[in-house]
């Protein structure tokens, strides 16, 4: 065993090799099949639907917010990952008082890098790790912004619910060149068709996670913010922080060029 400090300054023994392993986060259950531990991760979530071969065939405990612990017990983990922000306080210390758990607390983008690094450094897959951090942080630092859009991400519908500031999807946001018109709210505020259309946005993003936002709800928001451009965008490629990122700086690219040539 080792001793080594999570993203949250807790200290975690864990096995030098980790061999059975369960994710409790979709974003870092794909980044551990990405790094090739196809056969040491044991246990995902019902959301950790990539790569799907894997969330076909791999044991699942639950959700991110409710655990089976029957089933984790079955499993006999060496090593559960998991998130500040997508588990619950509660349920992941009661995990901890039986299995070594690892834990990220991912709010921007140096987070990620981060977690990715470390996660690497857990499971004996450095190398890989390291590989995929320098390249995302070429492609973020690299991605040419000219004019920056006022922009409102729609996370849920009723209550309408918003990412404001404090949230790694205002991170996307900023990286990808809008200005989020909510920074001066915290997390994830409701909302209402008044406030929106006061602060009146140049754009209106409305997310396909975790509310699976249609094209069928574009002219509810049109209603109310008539001069705004609405549209539907990949959630995963806002908020999920492993390697998925690799195909977050293209979409963001494609996303602006449809943006400007609609302005």
């Amino acid at each position: 065993m080792k001793t080594v400090i999570d993203q949250m300054n807790r200290q975690v023994a864990v096995p030098e090799h980790p061999q059975r392993i369960i994710s409790l986060v979709p974003s870092q259950t794909e980044l551990l099949f990405y790094l090739g531990l196809t056969i040491e991760v044991i246990g995902i979530t019902k959301f950790c639907i990539h790569p799907a071969e894997q969330f076909r065939s791999k044991t699942r405990i639950g959700g991110t917010k409710q655990f089976h612990f029957d089933k984790i017990a079955a499993l006999q983990p060496d090593l559960i990952i998991g998130n500040k922000e997508e588990n619950e306080q509660s349920q992941i210390e009661q995990l901890a008082t039986q299995y070594p758990v690892w834990m990220s607390d991912i709010k921007t983008l140096d987070d990620a890098l981060d977690m990715i690094g470390q996660i690497g450094k857990l499971i004996g897959k450095s190398t890989a790790a390291n590989l995929l951090v320098d390249t995302l942080r070429q492609q973020f630092n690299t991605f040419p912004i000219k004019e920056k859009y006022r922009a409102a991400y729609f996370i849920w519908r009723q209550p309408l619910m918003v990412c404001a500031g404090d949230t790694f999807v205002h991170e996307m946001l900023r990286l990808a060149g809008f200005e989020n018109a909510y920074i001066h709210r915290s997390r994830y505020p409701e909302t209402s068709a008044d406030e929106l259309r006061q602060l009146n946005p140049q754009v209106i993003l409305l997310s396909s996670e975790p509310y699976p936002f249609k094209a069928q709800h574009i002219e509810e928001f049109r209603a109310i913010c008539p001069d705004a451009q609405v549209m539907v965008v990949d959630g995963e490629l806002f908020s999920w922080y492993g390697n998925r990122l690799l195909k977050s700086v293209e979409y963001f690219g494609q996303l602006r060029e449809s943006i400007a040539t609609n302005t």
